[in-house]
């Protein structure tokens, strides 16, 4: 019974655990190349090598990896927020032209439309209906703060230890949160979630993977939005 309690849980949540486990993977490539390539420029510099570890702990893998999860989640807050205003036709990424906004409480399952099984807070009313009505976006705004937050932190110790090298006067935060350092790597990030976003609701107009939730039916015509009429 167990097993199978098992078996159960990894197939309802296979897409998840792939994910986490590619997100493992990738953050483990990123660590031995990234030391890889420190201690290469290190030796050439002449510098001391350091240990996987001290680079785990450095502040050039923490911006590194802060500067991609805040454009990520960036990624994510923009795209929840304008689909609740703005269509696409044809697009599987859209809702239907004239569904634009808030939707009415019996779409949404609110108010006297809540069912039985509706989450606690759905059911409850007041500001804590509002708050989670709203959760999805809040989380998502919340983690991009704290992302951008990390990535101004580390990376302007990361750009301290290299104008140090220079014997370069060290920058306060507010310095680099306005220095072209911190500008060019959000925009350098930022420009290619936004390439990707586009790319997706354009493409799922034309194109199409069969059985992908992403993708419209394969016989839809391209000018339909999506698939309940």
């Amino acid at each position: 019974m167990t097993g199978q309690r098992q078996r159960g849980f990894l197939k309802d949540n296979a897409l998840s655990l792939a994910f986490l486990l590619l997100l493992v993977v990738s953050l483990v490539g990123q660590a031995v190349s990234g030391v890889a390539g420190y201690n290469e420029e290190a030796r050439t510099a002449g510098l001391q090598e350091i240990s996987l570890w001290r680079y785990l702990t450095s502040s050039r893998f923490a911006v590194d990896v802060a500067e991609n999860w805040q454009s990520e989640y960036l990624q994510f807050t923009v795209f929840i927020f304008l689909t609740v205003w703005l269509v696409q036709r044809g697009s599987s990424e859209s809702k239907k032209p004239g569904e634009e906004g808030r939707e009415s409480d019996k779409k949404q399952l609110v108010g006297r439309y809540v069912r039985a099984d509706s989450p606690a807070w759905a059911r409850a009313g007041g500001w804590r209906t509002w708050v989670y009505s709203h959760s999805l976006l809040i989380v998502m705004t919340t983690i991009f703060v704290l992302a951008w937050t990390a990535q101004a932190v580390a990376g302007r110790v990361a750009h301290n230890e290299e104008r140090m090298h220079d014997l370069l006067e060290p920058l306060g935060l507010s310095q680099y949160l306005a220095s072209p350092d911190f500008w060019g790597r959000t925009f350098q990030n930022w420009q290619s979630e936004m390439l990707a976003i586009a790319s997706m609701a354009i493409f799922s107009i034309y194109l199409r993977e069969r059985g992908s939730p992403e993708s419209k039916p394969v016989g839809m015509p391209h000018d339909e939005t999506t698939a309940d009429e």
